[in-house]
């Protein structure tokens, strides 16, 4: 009797880790590669995006691994070497780009560049040539976004760009694909 109660005790003890410790420990290694090379999720912590991404949005990002995929108004995640922190802002200037701004107009290798999802506009002047290598970013809500116009160096490296945000995850009736 003995013997087929301490059988059936480790038969217990198998069952548990087969069927919860393992699938538990794989979901957390799965988990845990996904958010180191594919995808990671962002707060919005500003209204420089809005209205496209509102303050407390959540958002998922991928990460980007080919530069030359990049389009301009993509919106990206990069680390900012000047301000010491990640942002989030649209892409506006790839390498070569002559960008000019007037009275919050942005032209883009001298054509205007179409940009309907501009918050609230403002009367900014300026000129920028985007280095090889190197990245131009603005918020939409231009009257209150701190973005390229304002840096003391305007351009991002390639290397900085962590991701291109993807999908707006929260608020969940604002759900989808982020444009």
């Amino acid at each position: 009797m003995k013997i087929k109660a301490n059988k059936k005790e480790k038969n217990n003890k198998c069952n548990f880790f087969t069927e919860w410790v393992v699938p538990i420990g794989l979901a957390i290694v799965i988990a845990f590669l996904i958010n180191k090379y594919l995808t990671f999720k962002v707060l919005i912590p500003s209204e420089s995006m809005v209205p496209t991404l509102n303050v407390n949005d959540q958002l998922f990002v991928t990460k980007v691994y080919n530069l030359d995929k990049l389009e301009r108004g993509d919106i990206l995640v990069f680390y900012s070497d000047e301000l010491q922190e990640s942002l989030i802002k649209r892409l506006i200037g790839l390498p070569g780009d002559k960008i000019k701004i007037e009275d919050g107009v942005v032209y883009v290798n001298g054509e205007k560049l179409e940009e309907d999802y501009i918050g609230t506009p403002d009367k900014f002047n300026g000129e920028y040539e985007v280095p090889e290598g190197k990245y131009f970013f603005l918020g939409d809500n231009r009257l209150v976004s701190k973005d390229s116009r304002y840096w003391k160096n305007p351009y991002i490296d390639g290397e900085d760009i962590q991701g291109k945000a993807q999908i707006k995850v929260y608020p969940f009736s604002e759900f989808g694909k982020i444009k």
